[in-house]
């Protein structure tokens, strides 16, 4: 079975089905470049096949769930695809936890075997008692036997924990064949093409770099470029030297862009995709008129349904940093009263993992996902996220949305990044303060002057605090109970 051209309905039942088809589909086509390693996609798909042999010979039978808690590598690769092709189902687990966290995790999930790259940033991963450890950079990958075990659309293909709206993490559960279908079409509004050479700095155990890359890269034809951590100047060599075409990524590596532009040899990239955070108006325009893309993404999108909007082409600058553009196809989405987002369609999980309490709450008697973001529609359609329920403040009986807040703090030019949280007020009951990273000299008493002239003075901040950076989680979202 084969998928042809861009925008062609998916045609393979599973993601192990859409991924052994490779071999046939791009041949000697270059698959991975990880280092001095360098894959076809024939040499993958045979990489791929041995490691569901493996896979298959530690016991891993059709639905048996193994976690990878690794940074993004070749390994990783054949580690994920090698699971699914034997059956199983990937539990990717967050390399920024700490021990406790990723063994919870390990041991909700029921995972029949820990992955792991041992020494990675120094550290050594254990797992939690009874589950056995496994090196990915160990031989164990390349000591099976070609295998590959029939798998069906509608079994579960992952399950990627969130902390979603509220409490410890949960695990989302997701089909093949939603995977298949979400995906594929992101390749067509991302502007995914056979042949491209796509750094990816997204990481593989989160949504974006598993799914959007790696899925997206297989069904495409593209050569995955694995960037374990994130370092501006691995980032421009790779560019330079490989002739990167996809660029996805956080504002933060546009911004490593602009400051190499006229140093570095940039011209290879194409295609750049941005989210998971707000995005200045004039930040799109330096993209667009300084550096070599060609097209420029955004979307918004969760765990628990995919990439539910994306701007598309033709949109203005204004457009793609202000919104997030339109639903996919097959999914729709409509505002509570409240303002909540509802996603529906197709692409909505299938439950959280053991745990139909949270998933009645999360999704409505009419198969709704309730996403705990508030957002607007304008009259094209088009989303604007202004929050999180859980964000919201309440100054003196007004509603304060701190990511509307920080959009407005974002254009003060003196402004790299901002985070607002409300902090209790013995008059108003809350107000907003704000955490900022400064690129150009500023004061907090011009700065609240400033915004006093933009926003309304419930919205204004009381106090700014200049940081030198902001917690952030491994997607670029400030982790706001830090602050």
């Amino acid at each position: 079975m084969t998928s042809k051209s861009a925008g062609s309905p998916v045609t393979w039942d599973s993601v192990p089905a859409m991924v052994l088809s490779a071999a046939d589909r791009f041949g000697a086509a270059e698959a991975v470049v990880d280092g001095p390693l360098r894959l076809t996609f024939a040499q993958l798909v045979e990489r791929v096949r041995v490691a569901a042999g493996a896979f298959a010979e530690l016991g891993v039978e059709k639905g048996d769930r193994v976690a990878v808690w690794a940074p993004n590598s070749a390994e990783w690769i054949v580690a994920a695809f090698g699971l699914l092709t034997a059956g199983g189902v990937l539990v990717p687990v967050n390399t920024r936890y700490k021990a406790d966290e990723a063994h919870d995790i390990v041991r909700r999930s029921g995972a029949k075997a820990l992955l792991v790259q041992q020494g990675f940033l120094g550290l050594e991963f254990t797992g939690p008692p009874g589950v056995p450890v496994i090196d990915l950079k160990s031989d164990f990958l390349a000591s099976g036997k070609p295998f590959a075990r029939e798998v069906s659309g509608t079994d579960v293909c992952d399950i990627i924990f969130t902390s979603g709206t509220t409490g410890r993490p949960k695990g989302v559960l997701m089909s093949h064949a939603q995977n298949l279908r979400l995906f594929s079409e992101w390749c067509d509004l991302a502007d995914l093409r056979e042949g491209d050479r796509y750094l990816i700095v997204n990481p593989f155990f989160h949504m974006f770099g598993w799914k959007a890359g790696l899925i997206a890269s297989l069904i495409r034809g593209a050569t995955i470029l694995p960037v374990p951590v994130f370092d501006a100047d691995v980032v421009l060599d790779l560019v330079e030297r490989e002739k990167v075409t996809m660029l996805p990524g956080p504002p933060t590596l546009y911004h490593s862009l602009l400051e190499a532009h006229g140093r570095r040899d940039l011209s290879s990239l194409r295609a750049a995709v941005t989210g998971s955070a707000d995005i200045p108006v004039e930040l799109i325009r330096r993209i667009r008129e300084e550096l070599p893309f060609r097209s420029i993404m955004t979307g918004y999108g969760l765990t628990e349904a995919g990439t539910v909007t994306a701007s598309r082409p033709g949109d203005s600058f204004e457009d793609i940093a202000t919104t997030v553009g339109t639903p996919c196809d097959g999914v729709e989405i409509s505002l509570a009263d409240d303002g909540e987002v509802l996603v529906g369609g197709y692409s909505v999980m299938l439950g959280y993992l053991d745990d139909p309490a949270a998933t009645a709450g999360a999704i409505g008697p009419d198969g709704r996902l309730h996403t705990g973001d508030l957002g607007t529609l304008d009259d094209q359609g088009r989303l604007r996220i202004v929050g999180r329920k859980k964000d919201m403040f309440i100054v003196g009986g007004f509603n304060a949305y701190p990511a509307e807040i920080e959009g407005f703090l974002l254009e003060h030019p003196a402004v790299a990044r901002a985070a607002v949280v409300g902090v209790p007020d013995d008059r108003l009951g809350q107000v907003g303060k704000a955490y900022v990273v400064r690129r150009a000299p500023v004061t907090e008493a011009e700065l609240l002057a400033w915004s006093r002239k933009r926003m309304a003075g419930f919205k204004v901040p009381r106090a700014v605090e200049f940081r030198e950076e902001l917690p952030l989680t491994a997607t670029g979202k400030v982790l706001k109970d830090q602050l």
